[in-house]
């Protein structure tokens, strides 16, 4: 006889106890039931005088004869019955109290419930100990989702821009297919591999792609799906999915975002921590339990690897660490491809153009842009998608939705022109500035108006310069409001632009050692100094003399940058006046536009009515654009790049 039946034998025997119990106390002396009799019985008895007190409840009498037997009798409505007692001088009460009881109902009101009771208590800790709760109230039961073989089948033809990390993968798919040829010279494979690379590069797809070409059941769950508020919950949780997935051999199983369950131990004292670190525990003993040779492998993806334990990267567990980065111009080249599959788009559409566009993209980005063209052209009714879409698409990607029905006055209108235009001449006239891509006084998202550069190609790395000069234009537009409208009447628009002038600033003294008085070192607080005080107690990781430095040298620099803004503007103060009334009369600018009122010359533009028909603005040429034409040269082919 197994556990439970025994369980339910003992209840069922309790209750029988408790039944036999109820009727014993309810008859025992002095608590005898009422014996029913007729009316007329009744009335007889009360005629002779054997009657010594009745209690009448509504329509039922209830009381003791002389001979101190209890009956029970039902009234009629009239009330003579009343008057025949009290001539006889009886003695009579009224009650409104509820019938008595029988032992019936005593039993199931009152012993009932705490059989009950005991049998939830009796049940829930035995569950709990074995880690068999999810048989019974599902808080043990392993929440991965199961993606069997053929469903919805994702393959290695669908994902693009990530060739180093497939080449990586494809020996999962040949172990699963063919595990004796790994075997033969006495190699195993790697228990688990750890996927680590930005949001939207790609890791989940990349694991349904190898569960897919491999054509084995394919096991996900989330990270968060482990922890609960109940300790010993995620521990058989992952004893439950590693259950299942030896049930089902050859398979894959998936934890994304990792980080959630995988955190470094002994970093907080919450009840919630106790509980990730038991599942972390778990987690660690099942890697070690079972063999490659098996034919389960595991896969994680995590965004931030700098704060999982080191016991779970160790050789052995995940041995294989491989990182995905955001493509390159030919992978989302070869992304974009990929997700136009179905999408019907016209001659004029050139994907190169496109991915040489997005740098810094990743495969959900252009997903998103490919999407966002889509619907755009659905809109207006079209049959192809066409490249007037994509770049729309990718700047409201960028800069955000066009917010036309914001109501600006004129004063904010120019304030707003001047601002953006100062953006643009800095980045222009600065040597080591991607090019301009875009300048607009079109409210966008959160702001008033936008500037935008794109650089030619993908950056992984900047100098000391080129981040000066990103301080300087991003310092333009305050620098253009104080030039025009004086300091007095300087505005609210640029509190990013000096937020950020001073997140880069302050890295290249503490992070990047571009400073001179500081040298190379590193000030940067590190992971552990950003563990709350209570844990760890006071931590100063500089003297003050050392914060003071960084605080001056940061301002030394961010000052810097706006000089070098002010000096730019003022020594092309007609081109900033120039520029600034062209954006105020067509709202937004394109790079080669800019370049073109630089050049003296008007801007051309197709209308968008008459594809084939050049609409020249009304946009006087600045009598001092031919001198600045050598100036303005050496960005001129980057600019007309950048603008294709």
């Amino acid at each position: 006889m197994n556990l439970s039946s025994k369980l339910v034998l003992t209840l069922i025997l309790v209750g029988l106890l408790a039944a036999g119990l109820s009727m014993f106390v309810y008859r025992l002396p002095g608590i005898e039931e009422p014996t029913p009799i007729a009316y007329s019985d009744f009335i007889e008895r009360v005629e002779k005088n054997d009657v010594r007190n009745v209690t009448i409840n509504g329509r039922t009498a209830y009381g003791d004869f002389a001979d101190g037997k209890k009956f029970r009798t039902n009234l009629p409505e009239d009330g003579a019955v009343i008057d025949r007692l009290l001539n006889r001088r009886t003695r009579v009460e009224f009650t409104d109290s509820p019938a008595q009881s029988s032992w019936w109902s005593l039993f199931l009101l009152s012993v009932l419930p705490i059989l009950l009771l005991l049998g939830v208590f009796a049940i829930l800790p035995r569950q709990m100990e074995t880690g068999r709760g999810g048989e019974a109230i599902g808080f043990g039961k392993s929440r991965a989702r199961l993606l069997a073989p053929g469903k919805r089948r994702v393959t290695l033809a669908d994902v693009a821009g990530i060739d180093e990390a497939e080449e990586e993968l494809k020996e999962i798919v040949e172990f699963l297919k063919d595990p004796a040829k790994f075997q033969r010279l006495g190699g195993k494979m790697p228990k688990g591999y750890l996927l680590i690379g930005p949001p939207g590069s790609g890791k989940t797809l990349l694991a349904r792609a190898i569960a897919g070409e491999a054509n084995v059941p394919f096991y996900t769950i989330s990270g968060s799906d482990f922890v609960e508020m109940f300790v010993g919950v995620g521990a058989a949780r992952v004893r439950d999915m590693f259950v299942q997935a030896k049930q089902n051999v050859p398979c894959i199983i998936f934890v994304d975002e990792i980080d959630a369950v995988g955190r470094r131990r002994g970093m907080g004292m919450t009840q919630t921590n106790d509980e990730r670190e038991q599942t972390l525990n778990q987690l660690l003993v099942e890697m070690d339990g079972f063999d490659s040779r098996e034919g389960i492998v595991l896969l994680a993806a995590t965004n931030r690897p700098d704060i999982l334990d080191p016991a779970l990267l160790r050789p052995g567990r995940f041995d294989r660490q491989i990182v995905l980065t955001n493509p390159d111009v030919l992978g989302r080249q070869q992304i974009l491809n990929v997700h136009l599959r179905n999408i019907p788009v016209a001659s004029d559409v050139d994907v190169a153009v496109i991915a040489r566009g997005t740098p810094g993209f990743s495969g959900a980005d252009l997903a998103n842009l490919i999407n966002e063209a889509a619907l755009l052209a659905a809109r207006r009714d079209r049959k192809l998608v066409t490249m007037a879409e994509f770049e729309q698409a990718k700047d409201r990607v960028l800069m955000g939705v066009e917010r036309r029905s914001v109501i600006m006055s004129e004063k904010e209108k120019r304030t707003t022109a001047y601002h953006e235009t100062g953006h643009a001449l800095v980045t222009f006239f600065t040597p080591g500035s991607d090019p301009l891509h875009k300048v607009s006084i079109i409210p966008r998202g959160r702001s008033l108006g936008i500037t935008m550069s794109l650089p030619e190609r993908d950056r992984y790395g900047f100098s000391k310069s080129e981040l000066e000069s990103k301080i300087a234009v991003m310092f333009g537009g305050r620098a253009a409001e104080e030039l025009i409208f004086g300091e007095d009447s300087i505005t609210t628009g640029a509190a990013d632009d000096i937020r950020q002038a001073t997140e880069l600033a302050r890295r290249m003294v503490v992070e990047f050692g571009f400073s001179s008085k500081l040298g190379p070192l590193s000030y940067a607080e590190s992971d552990q100094a950003r563990i709350p005080d209570f844990l760890w107690g006071q931590r100063q990781f500089m003297s003050e003399q050392t914060a003071k430095l960084i605080d001056e040298e940061t301002r030394r620099i961010a000052e810097e940058g706006k000089a070098r803004a002010q000096a730019i503007l003022s020594e092309h103060l007609p081109q900033l006046h120039s520029i600034a009334r062209a954006l105020l009369e067509n709202e937004t600018l394109s790079g080669s536009d800019v370049h073109a009122l630089l050049s003296g010359a008007a801007i051309v533009r197709l209308d968008q009515n008459l594809p084939n028909a050049p609409k020249v603005r009304s946009a006087k040429p600045d009598p001092l654009g031919p001198a600045l034409a050598a100036a303005s040269a050496r960005s001129m082919a980057t600019i007309l790049h950048s603008d294709a």
